[in-house]
């Protein structure tokens, strides 16, 4: 399990990804990020959710469940996806940094 500060650093592009690929309502997303070995509480999801949809990143609308309430699906805006390539560029350079530090000056 990756160290809590370093998870929180990556948990915004997680979930643009995520929901770019599918949009869902917040249990499956929790489902989904868990099945890739990402396991949130929804004490962390939910804030970053309403966070992402008060900055425009996010939309929502209500499904009808086979069980139970309705539930509210979020979606990728376009901003959202404009927000998730810079993040994913962002960390495709740390990696490529952090990377080249592990490997040592001898290789």
């Amino acid at each position: 399990m990756a160290d809590s500060q370093l998870r929180k650093g990556v948990l915004e592009l997680a979930v643009l990804a995520q929901l770019d690929a599918k949009p869902t309502y917040g249990g499956g997303l929790l489902e989904a990020l868990a099945e890739l070995g990402l396991e949130l509480s929804p004490g962390t999801l939910y804030p970053l959710l309403t966070r992402l949809k008060k900055s425009g990143f996010l939309a929502t609308h209500w499904e009808e469940s086979p069980v139970g309430p309705p539930r509210k699906v979020y979606s990728v805006t376009p901003a959202g996806r404009e927000r998730s390539v810079s993040l994913a560029a962002e960390w495709r350079d740390l990696e490529a940094v952090i990377d080249s530090l592990l490997k040592g000056p001898d290789q």
